[in-house]
């Protein structure tokens, strides 16, 4: 087997507007506490290559994943399935997905981006030598909880005290993965030969919010950060896992409150990454494997006169005499409004309102990464890896695209934000059944890869 690591730089210039915590919230940069990097881990192994990158951002756009592939199959003769873009969705980044109001995206910074999100991958390719890789399943904790189910918010002094831990643990994750790159022989420099690592947890990087404007990775950015800086030329990805209704245990606090929480949470997930690094013993890979699937999910049955009536009931919180852009409830109702006309559009043009999205996954040995554009529920993950074929089964969102929330049963039933006005944030219909599609879809990839 041969591995190859990199990273280039995609930090956006000062100013552009932040992504994320509410509608049109104008929430512009002003400096940048840690640049923001692509990092490409690209393995091969009996003449096949695969590429595995990880985005300091909130999202990629499916056309901004597909350009990363048109580069990559010109330049490195890469297929499209051989390529998976996964983003760590911080919050304290530029908005590179389609929502609307939750930051307005930089046309020159989107344009710009899928090539230095290639570079990274190109140059992995470029530096592919001789390795092994290595796997731990490790504890890690005291840093999310679940938004949907274990609402009591606790006083900052408590969540930053090193004993804390959320009151339903089993609704998160209490665990993250790390898988470990080492080249064949201690060289270079590096450390242990230690060529680069990727860590896999599932929680929103939302310690810092809507009253922060600097531009940084949030704490896996952070946390990340901190492992290169102990390793020397070694290179650390970061797979966001199932994190749709788990927040961390900080979040919406003033910006004093909140950066020094971020040193705080990151330095906790930075210790559980180390520990992953120490104890990660060697995987047999023998096999490398890559698929994606097309996929439209189904919608909410809500035709062109249910549409009208939506908007019917929104357009007049814009209109009335009382109306101003700072309420939040007029800002919430544009959103509304925004995306009921796209919707309408499109069915006046008799275009369909159900866009298509993929699934896509990589199967290393043992290992199987299974990823969609999905921000997915704890128990969606769950359900999919028990029912998973292999050992060892890694669930991840914002993968290749970015399409709003996968809820589970409960929640979708229950409705509110994840289940109904996400899905109009990103100017589409509500999901009808997303934990059973997203069961059913993630499982036969799962059979594609063997």
């Amino acid at each position: 087997m041969r591995i190859g690591l990199a990273k280039s730089d995609i930090t956006p210039r000062v100013g552009v507007e932040l992504c994320g915590f509410g509608p049109f919230l104008c929430r512009k940069s002003i400096g940048i506490r840690d640049r923001l990097w692509a990092r490409a881990m690209a393995m091969e192994l009996d003449g096949r290559r695969v590429v595995l990158v990880s985005c300091d951002i909130i999202g990629t756009a499916l056309p901004i994943t597909e350009r990363v592939r048109e580069i990559l199959g010109q330049q490195a003769g890469l297929g499209p399935d051989a390529v998976l873009v996964c983003s760590s969705h911080t919050h304290s980044g530029p908005c590179t997905g389609p929502y609307i109001g939750w930051g307005e995206p930089d046309p020159p910074y989107v344009e710009t981006l899928p090539t230095r999100i290639a570079a990274a991958c190109l140059r992995a390719l470029d530096r592919l030598e001789e390795a092994e890789l290595a796997h731990a399943e490790v504890p890690c904790e005291g840093i999310g909880c679940n938004r949907e189910y274990d609402k009591d918010a606790q006083p900052l002094d408590v969540v930053l005290r090193d004993d804390w831990r959320p009151a339903k643990p089993e609704l998160t994750d209490t665990t993250c993965h790390v898988l470990v790159a080492r080249a064949a022989g201690a060289h270079r420099g590096r450390r242990a030969g230690l060529l680069g690592f990727a860590s896999y947890f599932g929680c929103h990087p939302v310690v810092c919010c809507e009253s922060t404007r600097y531009i940084h990775g949030d704490y896996a950015g952070v946390a990340t950060n901190l492992i290169e800086r102990e390793h020397p030329g070694a290179v650390g990805l970061f797979l966001q896992g199932a994190q749709g209704d788990v927040n961390t245990c900080v979040v919406h606090k003033p910006e004093p409150e909140s950066l020094l929480a971020l040193d705080i949470i990151a330095a906790r997930y930075a210790n559980a990454v180390r520990n992953g690094i120490a104890a990660a013993q060697p995987i047999a890979v023998d096999r490398i494997a890559s698929a994606r699937r097309r996929v439209t999910f189904s919608r909410k049955p809500w035709g062109v006169e249910k549409l009208k009536e939506l908007l019917a009931q929104y357009e007049p919180k814009l209109h009335a005499p009382d109306a101003t852009d700072e309420s939040r409830e007029v800002r919430m109702a544009m959103v509304y409004v925004t995306a009921l006309r796209r919707l309408l559009a499109k069915a006046a043009a008799g275009q369909p309102l159900a866009e298509p999205t993929e699934v896509a996954g990589m199967r290393l040995g043992p290992i199987a990464i299974l990823g969609s554009g999905f921000e997915t529920f704890q128990a969606v993950k769950n359900d999919i890896v028990t029912a998973a074929r292999g050992p060892i089964t890694l669930v991840c969102g914002l993968v290749n695209d970015t399409v709003g929330y996968a809820p589970d049963r409960t929640a979708a039933a229950r409705g509110g934000y994840a289940a109904d006005m996400v899905p109009f944030i990103c100017a589409s219909l509500p999901y009808a059944n997303a934990h059973d599609d997203l069961l059913r879809e993630l499982l036969a990839l799962d059979g594609e890869l063997g």
